[in-house]
């Protein structure tokens, strides 16, 4: 009996120290994505103004349709914030229910990037076109692909959620998930202030 006791709680220390391993790696994940975020930013403050001539950002941002993608994604957060309340709750259906509307949120504000910049390409402005363009495609699209990856990492694990519930591995999953969103959140603000609030400017 204590051998299968001794046994059980060395397996729920390992398990308890691989779930931390994987919170750590989690964490690197998102140092690195600062970097890589602080890089293209660094990138961009350079290359803002080297237009070669095309027009810069005051004449090709149209920023009521920015103000609305801002919006979107920032009551996005908002609601990625209710589903962790309702799963310390306890709360399934809740907790896939707003999972469910941050996923839409986020679509529909993947939708209208892709649409502005469908729009720019059509009007000839394509990332080949000049250093700034270069800069502002690969930023931007940087995030829009973050939100995309974020967006089959929710539809992932509504679909877990629905099968097993609130476990510990969904707990843990759910949380990294409405951090990693925040985030984006977050670099989404310097995108909207640094790209396109002071380029207009």
């Amino acid at each position: 009996m204590a051998h299968a006791t001794a046994e059980h709680s060395h397996a729920h220390e390992a398990h308890e120290s691989h779930e931390s391993l994987k919170v750590l790696g989690f964490w690197i994940f998102i140092v690195t994505d600062i970097l890589i975020f602080g890089t293209l930013f660094a990138c961009y403050a350079v290359l803002h103004t080297h237009t070669n001539g095309g027009p810069g950002a005051k004449e090709l941002f149209e920023m009521p349709g920015v103000i609305a993608e801002t919006f979107i994604l920032l009551t996005s957060s908002f609601t990625s914030g209710l589903a962790v309340l309702a799963m310390h709750k306890g709360k399934v259906k809740q907790l896939i229910a707003w999972l469910a509307v941050t996923a839409v949120l986020g679509a529909a504000f993947i939708g209208m990037e892709l649409t502005e910049f469908v729009k720019l390409v059509e009007e000839g402005h394509k990332i080949s076109s000049n250093a700034f363009l270069s800069a502002f495609y690969t930023l931007v699209g940087t995030h829009g692909l973050h939100v995309s990856i974020g967006l089959v990492w929710m539809i992932g694990l509504m679909i877990q959620l629905s099968r097993r519930g609130v476990t510990e591995v969904t707990t843990r999953k759910v949380t990294n998930l409405s951090l990693y969103w925040h985030f984006l959140d977050v670099i989404w603000i310097f995108v909207f202030t640094v790209v396109y609030l002071m380029g207009v400017m």
